[in-house]
């Protein structure tokens, strides 16, 4: 399905009120947009804040049986250095770059799907598997939501909240990605304001606890937005908490850089369900190319990072989210 087709479809359901699943890749060459009463189950598992197609619960617990492999610190340092001289030039203010960490399961796409806690799951065709914490936008009662995620830290450090709100280059990444989500959901709605900043969310994974730094964006829609609903969602599209600012050149840099297209990982996916519309960006990925897996993360790029503690941080952002 091409994009365009997939738009004229997602307006004609909004407008009929038909309930529908969808998905679209980070190049926006694979969107795929299903009814719900048309879901296969054997092919698609989803749960988007408890809108479901399943109710299987597993309860062995994940523990030791995921194992990581990240790349070197040097191999990093490479595509850090590239994206470095990128912002020093001028040419983006903030650059999501995201690497690829194989990891070894004893449990399947599926029992993690089952297995793991998030806002939103999607496992697709046994090739992806998403759990992902961060909302891409929620439409309900005629207003747009937004909640760009941007700040991460281990609970276990001391006074965790205080150094994670304090620390100056994830409040400078945080306010740039807040202000390109605003212009962004401005060209979709009117009266576009930032409800809250900079608020902490707690996430528990296999292996520990990570503090996340979220802001709230909102905005009134035009009435009749149920017709447009493939323009809205491709007019904010791809996700700016994982691309970048401004966004257009930063795509290029991600793309020279990275050598390698992202597809599913950082698209989004969601549902309607004939009246609301609730979506995820997809983050904290793992799929499968063969009998091997590879769990995908990253984070923002600035001129105040050091390549190191981004390292790092894409290397905590590789876990799976347990209770």
């Amino acid at each position: 399905m091409h994009m365009t087709e997939f738009i004229n479809e997602m307006n004609s359901m909004g407008q009929a009120k038909v309930p529908f699943l969808f998905m679209v890749d980070f190049e926006m060459e694979r969107p795929i947009l299903i009814k719900v009463s048309e879901v296969d189950p054997a092919r698609i598992l989803y749960d988007v804040n408890g809108f479901t197609n399943t109710e299987k619960k597993i309860s062995n617990p994940i523990g030791s049986s995921f194992q990581k492999f990240p790349a070197s610190l040097d191999e990093y340092e490479q595509k850090f250095d590239a994206v470095f001289r990128h912002l020093e030039y001028g040419d983006s203010f903030l650059t999501n770059l995201t690497i690829k960490t194989e990891i070894r399961l004893s449990h399947s796409l599926a029992d993690i799907f089952y297995l793991s806690e998030a806002k939103y799951k999607l496992l697709f065709e046994d090739k992806f598997l998403v759990f992902s914490p961060e909302i891409f936008i929620q439409i309900r009662d005629g207003k747009i939501y937004s909640y760009p995620m941007k700040g991460t830290i281990d609970a276990a450090v001391e006074n965790a909240t205080q150094v994670v709100i304090g620390d100056k280059k994830e409040l400078s990444e945080h306010v740039t990605i807040v202000d390109l989500i605003r212009n962004d959901l401005s060209q979709v709605a009117f009266d576009v304001q930032v409800s809250r900043f900079r608020y902490i969310d707690e996430i528990k994974t296999d292996s520990k606890s990570l503090l996340q730094v979220s802001s709230e964006i909102s905005g009134q829609l035009e009435p009749g937005y149920l017709s447009h609903l493939g323009d809205i969602l491709a007019k904010l599209l791809p996700a700016g908490s994982v691309s970048g600012a401004p966004k257009a050149k930063t795509l290029e840099i991600i793309k020279t850089v990275e050598r390698e297209r992202r597809k599913y990982y950082t698209g989004v996916f969601g549902v309607f369900n004939g009246e609301s519309l609730d979506s995820g960006v997809m983050i904290r990925f793992i799929e499968r190319q063969n009998d091997r897996y590879f769990y995908r993360s990253g984070g923002g790029i600035t001129t105040q990072s050091k390549a190191k503690t981004e390292y790092q941080e894409a290397i905590d952002k590789v876990y799976v989210p347990v209770n």
